[in-house]
């Protein structure tokens, strides 16, 4: 920190130092004794240090408090608007943006994103003080990449997701150019996310598995996939695989608890939550296997009523067809007037077949075999199935 004072207090100095979130107190009151006059008087070594202690305060304060972090964004913004040096103006713009944002201010942060965006596309060929050799293709890629994500996450909180999407995946594609996987891993989560949130799980459970896929083994990225995988999935009611995934993610976060509370809270809320959509799941298969066995066994039964009463309908019908065929004239007395049905049986008694053998052939009971049996002895006046085959082959019956 002494060579940054050194240069707050006037002294000249090359060297810099990064004093974010370190004696930002100190770094404050050496800032504050720079009047208007002196900063007029500053030489551009003197005004750089000045724009980079600002630009310090803005980043320490960032999470600590709003109210400094954008005073000393826009004190940063007014030197390096003074002196054209593109990337600090960009990187200040960036930042008040990024408070507007974190305060639901969004068509403010948009403004300023807009500008850093404008900023950042002037680095190419534009040099500073602490950069004369001007700025590389990746150094600009960088910071375009940051900013499509930020305005990116900006028409996501208005609701604009096809807007969203297209930012995400300008930021996407610098990430995808450089190989920046860790980047692409924390933005297709992110994109994961969004998607569960409107319903659109199919395309969640995909770019959670890219997220998957570019975390390559970190284990924060990768737990951080998987929980976002375990969501969708419960979602879809797949609670399987979502506990087989909640349980990889639990496996980091039981480890990091400290480092990751807010994470692993919620994966434990899912966790509990696709637990009781399992239990629920379970008991209604329960219960609809067993509404289907009673269905089954419903069905059988009717069946076997349906069989029955069929068979029945058949003899019934028979036998009004032997009475009507008894009400026809009588033919002579040596050769009697058989039916169809009597005819058959009295076929499969000249071959051997015995009752039961008859009613399986023709599909009868034997009650009814018997009772035509009984009235073929009669008709041919006989005692006896013998002498019933005996007297029909006499007659031409056989």
């Amino acid at each position: 920190m002494t060579a940054l004072l050194a240069a707050l207090l006037c002294v000249p100095s090359p060297a810099y130092n990064d004093h974010r979130g370190h004696n930002l107190d100190s770094l404050e009151r050496e800032v504050g004794r720079w009047t208007p006059q002196a900063v007029d008087g500053a030489s551009d070594e003197q005004l750089y240090h000045l724009n980079r202690a600002c630009r310090d305060l803005m980043l320490g304060y960032g999470p600590l408090n709003g109210d400094k972090c954008l005073f000393y964004a826009r004190k940063a913004l007014e030197i390096s608007r003074r002196k054209g040096w593109v990337y600090a103006s960009s990187d200040a713009c960036r930042h008040i943006g990024q408070q507007f944002f974190g305060r639901g201010q969004f068509d403010s942060a948009l403004v300023y994103y807009r500008k850093s965006m404008d900023d950042a596309e002037q680095m190419a060929g534009a040099v500073s003080y602490s950069n004369p050799a001007g700025y590389t293709e990746k150094e600009i890629d960088d910071q375009l990449s940051a900013l499509y994500g930020s305005i990116g996450n900006v028409y996501n909180m208005m609701d604009s997701i096809p807007q969203a999407m297209e930012w995400y995946g300008k930021a996407g594609a610098l990430f995808e150019k450089y190989g920046w996987r860790e980047s692409s891993s924390v933005l297709y989560y992110n994109i994961g996310e969004t998607w569960v949130e409107e319903g659109e799980l199919r395309k969640a459970v995909l770019a959670y598995e890219k997220a998957l896929q570019y975390a390559q083994g970190d284990s924060l990225l990768t737990a951080n996939a998987q929980k976002g995988l375990g969501r969708a999935y419960m979602e879809q009611g797949r609670t399987w695989k979502a506990l087989r995934c909640l349980h990889e993610a639990d496996r980091y976060y039981s480890v990091h608890n400290r480092e990751e509370l807010a994470f692993s809270k919620e994966n434990y809320e899912y966790m509990a939550a696709a637990l009781t959509a399992q239990r629920k799941q379970i008991l209604l298969t329960a219960a609809g296997g067993a509404l289907a066995l009673l269905l089954l066994a419903l069905l059988l039964l009717t069946g076997r009523r349906l069989r029955r009463s069929n068979r029945e309908k058949t003899e019934v019908s028979a036998v009004l067809e032997e009475a009507i065929e008894e009400m026809k004239p009588a033919p002579a007395p040596d050769a009697p007037a058989l039916s169809e049905r009597e005819k058959e049986i009295l076929d499969l008694l000249a071959k051997g077949y015995t009752t039961p053998l008859i009613a399986e052939a023709l599909g009868l009971s034997p009650e009814t075999i018997k009772w035509y049996r009984k009235k073929l002895l009669v008709k041919y006046d006989v005692a006896n199935t013998a002498e019933l085959v005996n007297r029909a082959r006499e007659c031409g019956a056989l």
